[in-house]
């Protein structure tokens, strides 16, 4: 069940996923965080999404997908 220590924690997470917040908000957060297993997923969740933004984004085209792809498309690449 979700409420206002959730929307508290929800106007949080962002922040406390990359380290901005005060000393307060850190333990307001993971105070939270501990006894609510919904906001915990929602957490895991958000640490997993950017895990796979990360990777995906460092990964490079295999050599000559990136022409394929441009033919596909018929675009000339450089």
């Amino acid at each position: 069940m979700t409420g206002e220590p959730c929307d508290k924690c929800e106007q949080l997470l962002q922040g406390y996923l990359d380290r901005a917040l005060t000393h307060d908000e850190v333990a307001e957060a993971e105070m939270h965080l501990d006894g609510c297993d919904f906001c915990r997923r929602r957490y895991r969740f958000e640490t997993n999404l950017r895990m796979y933004v990360r990777t995906t984004a460092a990964e490079r085209m295999p050599p000559g997908l990136l022409q394929k792809l441009s033919e596909l498309r018929g675009v000339e690449t450089s």
